[in-house]
């Protein structure tokens, strides 16, 4: 399943002012990069993928529409996967972004 270009182009329209994005395709979606680190990507498999402290990664699956990022068969504590219909409202996809956005910018600049 490719990503949805619609979703991408929603996150794009909230980085817009924001020129320490980049953008990259992974995962079989379309990534949205800071400082090297992915923050938000929209997710090949429907919905949005995003990092966040892994500290925070139990909270935040409480949320409705939020679980842990699986990667073969691991589920991984600071990466989330958001169902699309929790990203329905520009509410609900800027509160997600911001947590990708706010957690990539807290690591140090890959060189």
């Amino acid at each position: 399943m490719a990503y949805d270009e619609e979703l991408a182009d929603r996150i794009r329209e909230l980085l817009a002012t924001d020129h320490d994005v980049t953008e990259k395709k992974m995962f079989g979606g379309l990534a949205f990069l800071i400082g090297g680190h992915m923050s938000v990507s929209a997710s090949g498999r429907g919905g949005l993928l995003l990092r966040c402290d892994p500290e925070d990664t139990d909270t935040l699956i409480r949320q409705p529409h939020v679980g842990r990022f699986e990667m073969r068969g691991r589920a991984m504590d600071g990466w989330l996967r958001v169902d699309a219909d929790g990203v329905e409202s520009r509410e609900e996809l800027e509160h997600w972004v911001a947590v990708g956005v706010d957690y990539a910018r807290s690591l140090p600049p890959k060189s």
